[in-house]
């Protein structure tokens, strides 16, 4: 996390902030009433509540809940500490998870947290849950007030990791509207959500952990514009911001970085082109892995975070970079040279247009990125552009998530990813039953799956991270660039905020994918100076 220090003029955007209404927001910030007012994107309001059988806390803004306690929590180099829970074991047949939880903590309506509401949580999560996966839990059982087991279908050694967003909610309050007006146990109690503008949170006073810095939260959901204005009209305490207003001043702000492991890159098909129930898998030309590494060599990553990023980025040659199940053998160094050798060695030959053929095809590829997103767009274009270089004609296309998944089967997309567990790796990599084929783009290495069936079969979390790596590169297969190398990975992006000065904001974890929640995880530390 780095501040980079902006102040002088304000820009003609500050017009638009004379026209901004914000609803409920004090103008100007101040330890006096430890509050802080902080903006997200639209898409990080909720839209079933906050309710973690609905996805609050999961999906593609992960963080630890607010409102609601979680058995165990993330630190800042992601490694498990308990929470709720006082300790945690698996059976040696690794079927049985037993956890033992705190008897000091009470809900907001003065009701005992007890293992039952544990139990009923995780057993509500695995019906209903849309987000996160549950399918490897039987059932939850409470053994006593203070023990719950989970009952597994299948070993599943990074459990932990499910139990770090998984909020407790109490059993004898649930009900459908559960979401509108929560009860937890957690740092803060949500006090007023308005729909489509603002959700404001307050200090529990009766939270068991050490006592919040910061009594009260107000969360804005805004565009990135509309935050950009708010910070200049000094609406907002910190507001979220992209790498193309990275260069705007505004006088009383800092631009903080943080880094991310919310990655952009795109599938490259690996079979040859095979239509099933009306979709194409496969593509002819990525189908060659020679071609598929001399892609990855002619990627010049870095140039892509200066121009595209305006260098508020990091290189990306993995779904997990930075994390500790990242094998660093997926690194890539731009070989445009080398790269032009292996599609020389594949048989594509350069025509006088510059791009090569074989066998009367041409070397050409159609890049999607979903639509309204300017920055996935720019990595296309940029991609396109690099790729000429190589000899490939590559046209870039909006479209909508409603084809985008069918079309990925047989034409690369840009895609956004990046999560706190090796899972990223598991469902992006991994073959499906039904198929044969890896769920988003067609893939399939059954020495990968093995290794990463053999992670979730591991005695413990750490040992399992060995075999995460293996998965990705084991010195002879995998899916690095020596290997079948089935995706490419460009870049993580930094997520970006302006901070009003004088407000310390407490060191950040990695973020993963989503410009939303993260940033307030441990909102309870930060504090005004």
């Amino acid at each position: 996390m780095k501040l980079k220090k902006v102040t002088g003029f304000i820009s003609a955007l500050a017009l638009a902030a004379s026209l901004l209404v914000v609803p409920s927001v004090r103008v100007q910030a101040g330890a006096e009433d430890s509050s802080v007012v902080v903006t997200m994107p639209t898409t990080s309001e909720p839209e079933s509540g906050f309710d973690p059988a609905y996805g609050w806390g999961a999906g593609e803004h992960v963080h630890e809940p607010l409102i609601q306690s979680t058995l165990v929590r993330t630190t800042k180099d992601l490694k498990i500490e308990n929470d709720l829970a006082t300790e945690y074991s698996c059976s040696d047949d690794k079927m049985t998870w037993t956890v033992k939880i705190r008897d000091d903590v009470k809900f907001t309506d003065g009701e005992p947290l007890t293992a039952q509401d544990v139990a009923f949580t995780y057993n509500t999560c695995r019906d209903e849950s849309t987000v996160n996966d549950f399918t490897m839990l039987k059932e939850a059982v409470a053994v006593d007030d203070t023990t719950v087991e989970f009952h597994m279908n299948e070993p599943y050694s990074i459990w932990p990791y499910t139990m770090a967003i998984v909020g407790i909610v109490p059993e004898h309050a649930y009900s459908e509207t559960y979401g509108q007006n929560p009860i937890g146990s957690g740092r803060y109690i949500m006090k007023q959500w308005d729909k489509g503008q603002q959700v404001i949170f307050e200090a529990n006073p009766d939270y068991y952990g050490e006592e919040p810095k910061i009594k009260k939260l107000t969360v804005l959901f805004m565009e990135e514009d509309a935050a950009l204005a708010a910070a200049m009209a000094g609406q907002v305490d910190v507001a979220h911001t992209a790498a193309s207003y990275s260069d705007q001043e505004i006088e009383g702000y800092s631009l903080m970085r943080v880094d991310t492991v919310d990655n952009r890159g795109f599938n490259l098909p690996v079979t040859e082109p095979e239509e099933k129930d009306g979709i194409v898998y496969g593509n002819s030309l990525t189908s060659d892995v020679n071609v598929r590494r001399a892609i990855n060599l002619a990627i010049d990553r870095e140039e892509m975070i200066d121009n595209v990023l305006n260098g508020y980025g990091t290189v990306a040659y993995s779904v997990c970079d930075k994390m500790p199940w990242y094998n660093d053998q997926a690194v890539t160094e731009y070989d445009l040279d080398a790269a032009k050798a292996l599609m020389d060695e594949a048989g594509w030959t350069e025509g006088k247009d510059g791009i090569r053929e074989k066998d009367g095809e041409k070397a050409e590829l159609t890049l999607m990125f979903s639509n309204g997103d300017s920055v996935r767009q720019a990595l296309a274009e940029d991609t396109a552009n690099q790729l000429r270089e190589l000899g490939i004609d590559v046209k870039t296309e909006g479209v909508g998530w409603d084809t985008a998944y069918d079309r990925a089967q047989s034409e690369p997309l840009m895609w956004g990813w990046g999560a706190h567990t090796p899972m990223e790796l598991y469902n992006i990599y991994h073959s499906m039953e039904e198929t044969g084929l890896a769920q988003y783009s067609p893939y399939a290495n059954e020495t990968v799956d093995k290794y990463m069936d053999e992670a979730l079969e591991s005695d413990n979390l750490e040992e399992s991270y060995e075999l995460w790596k293996k998965a990705q590169w084991d010195g002879t297969t995998g899916i690095t660039q020596d290997g079948d190398i089935p995706w490419i990975w460009l870049c993580n992006i930094d997520h970006l905020y302006f901070v009003r000065d004088g407000l310390a904001v407490a060191d950040q974890k990695i973020h993963p994918h989503g410009h939303g929640w993260s940033i307030v995880n441990n909102i309870d530390e930060w504090e005004w100076e």
